[in-house]
């Protein structure tokens, strides 16, 4: 008799190493989905230019997450006086520029339907509704949540004397950084 060659390796080990590398890859995949969102918030934050805008009224709670207060800004509802504000209808994206002027909050001085490419400041929003003589604009920064019971804070206080800093990136995405009450921190929702 011949001397039997080695039983050839089983199949099992190859297969078990292509599972692993399969469920790594998977994993990869579903930790890439799930940054996709706060590496987007974090490229606002970090490049992004930093503007004080004004608020109106105000209103707390979530159940899950605490306080918010509900962000009105002055400048979702702007004249359609505004220069290139005659072209816009309802469900429009819309780029609004706005001006700085020292430490007062950024006032809007004009609205285009594309992106600004002269380095100009402009914050992206959608056009909710146009009547007559409003235009009313989302720029989707519509809450700041709290701390647990800090939004009556909030919510009791003159609305002349809050700001919103937010961050705007070049391409008009915008977060919101910090509640300014009477020039001052407040506190800060969106930072890293």
């Amino acid at each position: 008799m011949s001397i039997a060659s080695a039983p050839d390796e089983p199949a099992w080990p190859s297969k078990s190493r292509f599972a692993y590398l399969r469920w790594g890859l998977l994993a990869l995949i579903q930790l890439a989905l799930i940054s996709i969102p706060l590496v987007d918030r974090l490229q606002v934050q970090v490049s992004g230019t930093v503007v004080s805008l004004e608020l109106v009224p105000v209103d707390p709670r979530d159940l899950l997450r605490g306080d918010y207060v509900i962000i009105n800004l002055a400048i979702g509802r702007l004249s359609t006086d505004l220069p290139g504000a005659d072209t816009v209808k309802s469900g429009h994206t819309v780029y609004v520029e706005l001006a700085r002027d020292g430490t007062a909050s950024a006032q809007p001085v004009s609205m285009s339907q594309t992106p600004r490419q002269s380095g100009e400041l402009v914050i992206a929003g959608t056009v909710t509704s146009v009547s007559d003589d409003k235009i009313w604009v989302d720029y989707g920064i519509d809450a700041f949540f709290l701390p647990e019971g800090e939004g009556r804070v909030i919510e009791k206080l003159d609305t002349s004397r809050v700001l919103l800093e937010v961050a705007i990136a070049e391409d008009g995405r915008s977060l919101p950084l910090t509640l300014l009450v009477d020039g001052e921190a407040f506190k800060s929702d969106g930072t890293f």
